[in-house]
């Protein structure tokens, strides 16, 4: 990938969507469902994982230049 932005940017809004909806959980606006419990976690792991990678292709990139 050219765009380590990208992922960056992609796993900081799945992250925020791993912890917003289970915090909307909690305070019963939306309901407790298997799959959205199962989907909040998906996104803060894929998106701890997306944010990580994307960070060592933007520090592999900047090496490179100097």
């Amino acid at each position: 990938m050219d765009h380590p932005w990208r992922l960056i940017i992609i796993g900081l809004i799945l992250s925020l969507a791993g912890v917003i909806f289970p915090l909307l959980m909690v305070i019963h606006v939306l309901p407790s469902t298997f799959f959205l419990n199962f989907f909040s976690y998906g996104a803060s792991i894929s998106g701890l994982f997306l944010g990580i990678i994307g960070v060592s292709q933007y520090t592999q990139k900047n090496r490179k230049r100097k």
